[in-house]
């Protein structure tokens, strides 16, 4: 399947970059006029300024964690801790909530969350039934999924989590052409199907979200007669990238802009370079500013065999979020990024834990590119400073750190 949703998806990349950096500086004003917590976040950014991804970079990344601490701060006097453009009434007709708890505002927009591309990047067109076990209860992910279908033309089962018997008895009776999802919970009602010794012929598409989509259970899927295709979105910012039918990676959204930066800063990588996933959106009705998601991937070189011409990323490969307690003392990625930046020799860096329980050792595994005499000696004294634990500095060559996005790896004996 090579057809495409629209014109977006197959625009010349420079085209797209050059619309996504005039639409900056709108957005930027947005967040700023429209939002207290970006007015404060972004106090002094001068938006006609930001038309660049180098000068987006200087701006602070908002990671997920903080804008729940944020939104708890300001929750007195706004739920939304003054993230929300939009206000309780017709422009905002649901409101969910997230693990921790985070809420989200649902806006007027005909698919708010853009999830209407992914659906038919996995072969769903107008007129046909879709299946919809994402949850409807307090999160946004039934919603997510059923606005967009409901932009296609499709029609909806409001199938929700659990009850087992009861969805597998609809499909049956219903006869969708495909399911929404989880992965996991797609297999669960083909085994049910299969022990009941039920026929699905009609379900032969899924698009499915919310949990890792690994070859193995893809093919378990496609072995029962469905076609399993995946999407990376979050309640925060909606969709950020499609699978396609070439099985190649994940196409960034067109309603988003998406960089890789080095996790524990805001720092862009190379293309190629595994690090944490940060999106600024274009909705106006939440306009988030380099959104730090906590997860990592890379961005994969070339195009999708598809025509699709934007940028794709390999998947979700962990979470960013890799802080932990070394004799005591909580230890962050933007420590060991504070570390690097103070000494123009280091190109990268890697904390690496060891040990067994009760005996910690820090080393600090570097490249550099050459080491002029008492550099490993300042190393230390800064780890010393900067976290108030001793370490042990081993200087490599440039290269030879693994490029998984780890800043610190705990590799302790937990026997």
């Amino acid at each position: 399947m090579t057809d495409h949703y629209d014109k977006l998806e197959i625009r010349d990349p420079a085209e797209r970059e050059r619309d996504l950096l005039a639409a900056l500086p709108k957005q930027i004003a947005q967040a700023q006029t429209a939002t207290a917590a970006f007015r404060k976040i972004l106090d002094g950014v001068k938006p006609a300024d930001v038309t660049t991804r180098e000068a987006l970079a200087r701006l602070p990344v908002t990671r997920k964690s903080e804008l729940l601490e944020l939104q708890k701060a300001g929750r007195a006097d706004d739920p939304f801790g003054g993230f929300a453009s939009i206000v309780r009434g017709p422009r905002m007709p649901r409101v969910f909530a997230s693990p921790g708890t985070i809420y989200e505002p649902e806006g007027e927009a005909r698919d708010y969350w853009r999830t209407a591309r992914a659906l038919h990047a996995a072969g769903f067109r107008s007129g046909e039934l879709i299946h919809n076990s994402f949850s409807y209860h307090m999160t946004p992910a039934g919603s997510i999924m059923e606005s967009g279908a409901r932009a296609m033309g499709c029609t909806v089962f409001a199938g929700g989590t659990g009850q087992t018997e009861q969805q597998l008895e609809a499909i049956v009776d219903l006869k969708p052409e495909g399911y929404a999802g989880t992965p996991s919970f797609l297999k669960i009602l083909l085994e049910k199907a299969e022990e009941k010794g039920q026929k699905l012929p009609s379900l032969t598409k899924a698009l499915v979200s919310g949990e890792a989509f690994p070859p193995s259970l893809h093919d378990w899927i496609a072995a029962h007669g469905v076609k399993g295709t995946q999407c990376y979105a979050t309640a925060d910012l909606g969709l950020i990238a499609y699978e396609t039918s070439a099985r190649e990676g994940l196409v960034i959204d067109e309603g988003v802009l998406v960089e890789i930066v080095r996790p524990g800063t805001g720092d862009p990588v190379p293309d190629g370079e595994v690090g944490e996933i940060v999106v600024t959106s274009f909705n106006p009705d939440y306009p988030l500013v380099r959104f730090g998601t906590g997860d990592l991937s890379a961005v994969l070189a070339g195009t999708c065999p598809t025509g699709r011409t934007n940028k794709r990323i390999k998947g979700w490969l962990g979470r960013a979020d890799q802080t932990t307690k070394v004799r005591g003392m909580f230890v962050h990625p933007s420590q060991v990024a504070e570390i690097a930046r103070r000494f123009p020799e280091i190109l990268r860096a890697r904390l690496v834990v060891s040990g067994e329980m009760g005996d910690d050792q820090m080393t600090f595994r570097l490249e550099c590119a050459g080491a002029p005499d008492g550099l490993e000696a300042r190393i230390a004294d800064a780890v010393r400073e900067v976290t108030k634990l001793r370490g042990t500095i081993e200087l490599v060559a440039p290269g030879s750190l693994p490029n998984d996005g780890k800043v610190i790896e705990d590799a302790r004996s937990y026997k």
